[in-house]
């Protein structure tokens, strides 16, 4: 039973530590330091008497779980896919490739969306958050994705061979990667998107204008939403819907912590991802 968790926050830890205390082998996958990390001082956490800074906590958190056995990996995911064969899943990666039996999403909430007028507006008419879900819609269509990592690369290499023009807009970040040939880059800042029903065009602040029939968005790296968008997850006004396991509507899929919603605070992130970690192996033992 190999379960892989994504996001070594205190949810994601919390269901590292069930789910090896299960008989699971468990791997995080981490892009390092969390939201707990930024954390000053956390002085309303049962058991410590005077304040302990977030890094300390969270680097406590960590070692427990590794005296356990579980594995961390610092990588990048990009997508989850269900395995080619079987039950399982794939989970594609900035550096390698990892299979596994069933994943946790604990990768913290959603990150603030640009702050680029129609963005919202637009959404589900024209602005997608998922290349891999929406891409056969743009078949021979003018496509831009907003971004300048490696998570807006990947998007976009999976709308290459649909797109009749593609374009990589960074909104004046610099680009830290090679883009491959067909991929035109542009590095203005975005000031709006305009359309009637749809999305239609991209006003830029030198105020030059870039006709489009589509808008993806891969701002950053892909957190819990974007990739259980990928993977069919049901959202709920935001968040990740799970029931009272924290299983969501995909088979061997989980989700903990503040991807979920409610109340935003350690101490629910650790029961959530508790309760993911013991389902999680009540789901692999069923077979």
């Amino acid at each position: 039973m190999h379960v892989i968790i994504i996001g070594s926050g205190p949810a994601g830890v919390s269901a590292a530590l069930y789910a090896r205390r299960g008989g699971a082998d468990v791997t995080v996958i981490t892009k390092g330091a969390g939201g707990l990390a930024a954390a000053e001082w956390v002085e309303n956490y049962y058991g410590f008497a005077e304040p302990i800074s977030g890094a300390e906590l969270e680097q406590r958190g960590i070692a427990g779980a590794k005296r356990l056995g579980v594995r961390f990996e610092t990588d990048e995911v990009l997508t989850i896919l269900p395995a080619v064969e079987g039950k399982g899943f794939c989970i594609e990666a900035v550096r390698t490739a990892y299979e596994a039996d069933a994943v946790i999403l604990a990768a913290g909430a959603p990150r603030k969306t640009l702050p680029i007028k129609g963005l919202r507006e637009f959404e589900g008419r024209g602005v997608s958050y998922c290349a891999i879900c929406d891409a056969f819609f743009y078949r021979g269509k003018r496509v831009a994705v907003i971004g300048a990592g490696d998570y807006a690369l990947h998007e976009a290499e999976i709308l290459r061979p649909h797109a009749a023009q593609l374009s990589l807009l960074t909104n004046g970040e610099e680009l830290a990667l090679a883009v491959p040939d067909g991929i035109a880059v542009h590095t203005q800042r975005i000031v709006r998107i305009e359309g009637e029903r749809r999305v239609q065009r991209i006003v830029f602040d030198d105020e030059t204008v870039m006709d489009v029939d589509g808008i993806f968005m891969a701002i950053g790296t892909a957190g819990s939403m974007e990739l259980a968008r990928k993977l069919g997850v049901v959202l709920s006004d935001g968040k990740i819907a799970v029931g009272k396991n924290m299983e969501t509507n995909v088979p061997g899929v989980y989700a903990a912590g503040d991807c979920t919603g409610g109340l935003l605070q350690i101490a629910k992130a650790v029961y959530d991802g508790a309760e993911a970690g013991l389902s999680v192996i009540r789901y692999l033992r069923k077979g």
